[in-house]
């Protein structure tokens, strides 16, 4: 049965691969220090025989006995909201942590795969992204604690992969929304579902035309699964390709919840927000055969019907 570590595995993302990989018939050791996780993601993989869960901070030297076939490092504060309270722990967990995760992959002589994101175009300045362009990114504004992070993160991976013959993946996600994203990270679709069930303003930053793509969980997950037992080692998009403004967003969520007391309120623009996200997926046909599945309609239902479980209403 071969063997992977999941850092990150009580988060959104990290919970959902720690599923599929249990459902592929992997040997799961997930790993999180809970800074922005939670075990409610994965309780139901505890019983698991399995499935094996350790508590610690990945920026600290990381200890797994046996061998090990795969380690993904999915862990990190990943909100505007996580990284700028917690800035000096966002800087560590792309840096020192993967470090030590890629010192471990090396010992093992296991295949790693890094978390990458979109964030490290910046605020681009051609469109849609391709993994060519370099970005566009202020080192020292808000955003950059986390936009560098992950820029130092593929850094070093590759110098871990020419250097030390690692094998490398890394993956640059695109926005990506399911069930398990945590109700107050502040990014804009739990922030949109959890006002509008309470009946609040949905806020609308600067005047709403700045777009985002979203890519339902479960494709995102397929397309992760597929780059990481692919044999392509340089960075790969996956995200989905259908742009949206957010006033357009915030009126496909106002008429799914369809709560009369919402409405749309505008805010100032954050500094640095990017302006236009939409990846070119072309790469990822090509290497792995993959493309979103998922209408945004019907994954925004679904979406709906955890947050309807999570959201708590006065």
């Amino acid at each position: 049965m071969k063997r992977v570590l999941i850092t990150g595995a009580a988060g959104f993302l990290g919970s959902h691969l720690s599923d599929r990989f249990m459902k592929e018939g992997y040997h799961v050791i997930g790993m999180d220090n809970l800074i922005t996780g939670s075990m409610d993601n994965i309780a139901h993989l505890m019983p698991e025989k399995h499935f094996e869960f350790y508590f610690h901070d990945v920026s600290k030297y990381v200890h797994i006995p046996g061998k090990l076939d795969y380690i993904l490092h999915f862990a990190s504060p990943a909100s505007p909201i996580e990284y700028l309270k917690m800035p000096i722990q966002t800087l560590k967990v792309g840096s020192l942590g993967t470090h030590n995760l890629l010192g471990l992959a090396k010992a093992k002589g296991a295949r790693f795969m890094i978390a990458s994101t979109s964030e490290v175009y910046g605020d681009p300045l051609v469109h849609p992204q391709t993994e060519d362009y370099w970005g566009n990114v202020n080192p020292i504004g808000p955003r950059g604690v986390y936009d560098e992070a992950k820029r130092f993160q593929e850094a070093i991976t590759m110098a871990y992969h020419t250097f030390h013959g690692v094998e490398t993946r890394i993956v640059r996600i695109f926005n990506t929304y399911g069930p398990r994203m945590a109700v107050n990270d502040g990014r804009v679709l739990p922030a949109f579902f959890s006002q509008a069930i309470r009946g609040e303003g949905l806020t609308i930053f600067g005047d709403g035309e700045q777009t985002r793509s979203f890519c339902y969980v479960d494709d995102l997950v397929e397309g992760i699964y597929r780059l990481l037992l692919s044999d392509y080692g340089m960075p790969v998009n996956i995200g989905n390709t259908s742009e949206i403004t957010m006033n357009t967003f915030a009126n496909e969520i106002l008429e799914i919840v369809g709560n009369p007391k919402a409405h749309k309120i505008n805010l100032p623009l954050p500094e640095d927000d990017p302006k236009r996200r939409r990846p070119d997926i072309t790469l990822a046909k090509k290497v792995l055969d993959w493309e979103p599945k998922v209408p945004r309609a019907e994954g925004l239902r679904k979406t709906y019907e955890y947050f309807k479980q999570v959201v708590k209403v006065d």
